[in-house]
């Protein structure tokens, strides 16, 4: 999904993982919320990315998992809970990298597997671990 999203302008992915951009300005020294009246061209094209966001987001779900990220406000909330959903917390993470390393680490060709077999269970591990953000030394 990532590439996918920076494909289409690297800025909408930068709104999703730092969250909406929110024009303010001062008022008595105190940054606040800028009335939309008073944005200007370019805070109104950055507040664009996040509703770009969620509508790219929102337009890949099932039905039930569009409705359920609806209550979110931005495209960051909507990912978050979406990762967690799907790849499980950081513990869970952990627990996955743990078991993908040992696997790897005691990779050996099974008895009557053929080598194309072979070759894609290891990529099978290497990607999964890759996805978990496991780095290899060359």
């Amino acid at each position: 999904m990532k590439i996918f999203i920076e494909a289409i302008d690297s800025e909408i992915w930068e709104s999703i993982v730092n969250g909406p951009f929110v024009p303010q300005h001062l008022v008595d020294d105190e940054p606040k919320d800028k009335p939309k009246s008073l944005w200007t061209d370019d805070e109104h094209k950055k507040v664009q990315y996040n509703l770009r966001a969620k509508h790219i987001i929102t337009s890949t779900l099932s039905y039930d998992e569009f409705f359920w990220v609806l209550q979110w406000q931005s495209a960051k909330e909507m990912w978050d809970t979406l990762q967690v959903t799907h790849e499980g917390t950081s513990e869970v993470k952990c627990a996955r990298l743990n078991a993908l390393t040992h696997e790897y680490g005691l990779f050996r060709m099974l008895p009557n597997e053929s080598i194309g077999d072979m070759q894609k269970h290891f990529t099978h591990i290497v990607n999964h671990l890759v996805a978990l953000d496991k780095l290899f030394n060359k």
